[in-house]
């Protein structure tokens, strides 16, 4: 079968860089591909590289070339090979997001366009400055048709509009053989320009859709940005070609836009001409060229700043070098979140955190990074839990740190903090009025991707991590713009998202969180390399979703047992959760139709409600014996007080975080199924399950009657914790995964270079 989408590689000297290109290209979820790598008569390991890969991978075509052509022949070369119905060109020291090629494709044959370009996120090799998109203004903003005028309008050389010949598009390979369109072999710059503007003077439909998909590298080897004379001087001979070859019928509509890019040439050629003096001290020489064209002077300030010229100077760190540096460091976990990591937050939350420090004990450097302000929600000032002592490095969007704290830069989310304060204060009163302003943030872990979020994880992550963590399926998106084709993925499941609607609606309660359709879920986890589950039954579920090649494992939640089991000190009962619709539903459920039953048979018997969960019921909704603790920093005193921990959980996917810190504990627990889902054959007695009112308060009263009932359930809870739940049971098997994950990679990376 022919291949739906040749890519060319055109090489020379690019070993510094190939790995990561050719990996890209060969993770493409569009497998129907070829790789047409033509090398330049490179002098360097560049073919010992591209032959490795192609040893395992067929698609992967290598042509060697005698003698150094350049660029634009060594792709002519491809384009007489190809079989693709679409031509794509990516350069040896550029990477790929894995779904660039399916998602351009379709975009393309959906509009009918014969032409079709993304966006590039521009990232420095040595990551001085901060990435960025290309595109800009109502380009960046929503699909578009590009037409000669305007491409060459955003093309002239140093102007304000983003330089539309610097985008890698994909062109149909009939338009490119119908009109014998070929790449100006002369050109060593601008090449991709000159293809572009001849195929749309001719006809072509070119569509740009505005995606951050293209990693385009800059580095001091590249030669895209290198305005030499020699360089300057070809692009005008192209010019002159190409008015001659389009004839004067097409010239005429275009000639003021030729006429000003054929301007801006000159104008940089006088620019570099005047740098050129500046550097053999001669500066009268530079200003005799300034004054002939004054229009170069801005030119001049920005290329010859000190800062410009030490950037050019400075040589690449040689790849054995790098090697070496990198072999004796502890491997990288990049952790994508948006969760507000604090103390007590949630179960989620305690989960992540329990992992990663399981990691950071296990030998990995952790750096968290949170790519959106809605992590923020109403809380303007935050102290993640970890930094520092989990975390090596933690960056969040939309924020600055004084010491150990980060501080929201959108004063709106101080606002909206206080309008909170304001009106939990107004409802103890009984005053309503607030209540419609100081609505709660949206679900931040579902928040839509933003191209600021991706650049900005592109930012922090530095094209450093070994293994990327995506925390929740939906931050998987996140994962490419690490910038590390190479590393290990993995996301960390939480919940199975796809069952909560009509367990919810069973109920006749809604959800707090996002819902998600079993496909889009699927889609999302796949975007790992592999699953952590934390309940086996969900694992299952996963394994059916996931694609062949996705694995899963499963990691419940890892705990520290107390010494001792804790019957309690006759304090009576302890709920224990975050302000989530299944909490809420358990907790109202619980008030409603067993507390009253408890109450009836034991009328001195009292439950602490500890958590966000309380801010659920307003302050006369209490029933009596019922106190609300809410946040508590510590839960081990709370704990250790408590006869009973109740979990009255009716809905609600994921593993129940708190029935296995209560385990920890060393707690008597009454539950229902629902909260033991997925762990109910590791419990073994250790906890009464009941899913009835009558059943539930029957045993929490058998157990609040009984110190010895309590004492036995109490020592087989911390049995099950140690055996089943200790940190080193929980996270052995994700931990010896991203191991031998690392362990490959780190043995191919030297291999290829």
């Amino acid at each position: 079968m022919s291949p739906l989408v040749s890519v060319i590689v055109a090489n020379f000297n690019g070993e510094r860089h190939l790995v990561d290109a050719l990996r890209s290209i060969l993770a493409q979820s569009l497998a129907c591909i070829e790789v047409l790598f033509v090398d330049d008569a490179s002098s360097d390991g560049s073919v010992a590289i591209a032959e490795a890969f192609a040893r395992t991978d067929t698609r992967l075509l290598i042509l060697r070339l005698p003698s150094n052509v350049g660029p634009a022949a060594a792709r002519n070369r491809a384009l007489a090979m190809a079989q693709g119905r679409w031509i794509a060109v990516v350069d040896s020291d550029d990477i790929i997001h894995p779904d660039r090629l399916r998602r351009l494709v379709a975009a393309a044959e959906a509009a009918d366009a014969d032409i079709v370009a993304d966006d590039l996120l521009v990232f420095d090799d040595d990551h001085r400055t901060r990435p960025r998109r290309m595109l800009r203004g109502g380009l960046a903003a929503a699909p578009s048709w590009i037409d000669a005028r305007q491409y060459l309008r955003a093309n002239r050389l140093f102007a304000r509009a983003a330089p539309l010949g610097y985008l890698k598009p994909l062109i149909r390979r009939e338009v490119l053989n119908a009109w014998r369109i070929r790449y100006a072999e002369g050109l060593h710059i601008a090449e991709d320009f000159d293809l572009v503007l001849r195929l749309l003077v001719r006809g072509a439909r070119f569509r740009l859709v505005p995606e951050l998909l293209y990693f385009y590298r800059r580095h001091s080897g590249s030669i895209s940005h290198r305005l030499s004379p020699a360089a300057l001087h070809a692009m005008a001979g192209a010019d002159e070609r190409f008015r001659g070859w389009a004839g004067a019928d097409a010239v005429a509509p275009l000639r003021a836009a030729l006429d000003a890019r054929l301007a801006s040439i000159r104008i940089a050629g006088a620019a570099e001409l005047a740098i050129a003096s500046l550097k053999a001290r001669r500066p009268l020489a530079a200003l005799a060229v300034l004054a002939q064209q004054p229009r170069a002077i801005a030119i001049v300030a920005r290329l010859a700043a000190p800062a410009r010229i030490i950037a050019r100077l400075r040589r690449p760190r040689p790849v054995a070098a790098r090697l070496e540096l990198e072999a004796g460091r502890r491997p990288v976990v990049c952790v994508l979140s948006r969760q507000r990591l604090t103390a007590g937050a949630n179960g989620s939350s305690a989960y992540l955190l329990g992992l990663c420090s399981a990691l950071r004990e296990a030998g990995f450097a952790l750096h968290l990074v949170c790519p959106s302000p809605a992590a923020l929600g109403r809380v303007p000032v935050l102290r993640i839990a970890g930094d520092r002592e989990i975390f090596d490095r933690v960056a969040m969007r939309g924020t600055f740190r004084i010491g150990g704290v980060l501080i929201a830069r959108d004063p709106r989310i101080a606002l909206r903090a206080m309008l909170g304060i304001a009106d939990r204060l107004a409802r103890r009163a009984g005053i309503t009025l607030l209540s419609s302003l100081a609505r709660p943030a949206p679900y931040a872990i579902a928040a839509p991707w933003t191209a600021s979020d991706f650049l900005f994880i592109a930012a922090e992550a530095r094209g450093e991590a070994d293994v990327v963590l995506a925390d929740y399926a939906f931050l998987t998106p996140g994962i490419p713009y690490a910038l590390r084709p190479g590393a290990a993925s993995a996301v960390v499941m939480h919940d199975l998202f796809s069952s909560r609607p009509s367990a919810f609606a069973a109920l006749g309660t809604p959800d707090s969180v996002a819902s998600l359709a079993a496909p889009a879920e699927a889609e999302l986890l796949a975007g790992a390399e592999f699953v952590i589950a934390i309940q086996h039954d969900e694992a299952a579920a996963a394994r059916r979703m996931l694609p062949p090649g996705r694995s899963v494992v499963v990691a419940p939640m890892g705990v520290e047992p107390v010494a001792a089991p804790q019957r309690g000190e006759g304090d009576g009962l302890l709920f224990v959760g975050s302000g989530t619709a299944p909490n809420v539903d358990g907790l109202r459920w619980f008030l409603a139709e067993i507390w009253p039953k408890i109450r009836a048979a034991r009328p001195d018997a009292r439950i602490v409600i500890a958590g966000t969960v309380c801010a659920a019921l307003a302050a006369g909704d209490w029933p009596a014996g019922a106190t609300p603790l809410g946040r508590v920093p510590d839960l081990a005193a709370v704990y250790r007080c408590a006869d009973v921990v109740v979990s009255p959980l009716r809905v609600g996917s994921g593993l129940k975080i708190k029935l296995i810190e209560a385990l920890g504990q060393g707690k008597a627990v009454v539950a229902t199924t629902v909260t033991a889902q997925g762990v109910d054959g590791l419990l073994r007695g250790a906890v009464a399950l009941a899913d009835t009112p009558e059943a539930f308060a029957a045993e929490v009263l058998r157990l609040l009657a009984s110190p010895e009932l309590r004492a036995t359930r109490a020592a087989a809870a911390l049995v099950v914790a140690r055996e089943s739940f200790s940190t080193k049971a929980a996270y052995a098997a994700v931990i010896d995964r991203l191991r031998a994950l690392h362990a490959v990679a780190a043995e191919a990376m030297p291999c290829a270079a």
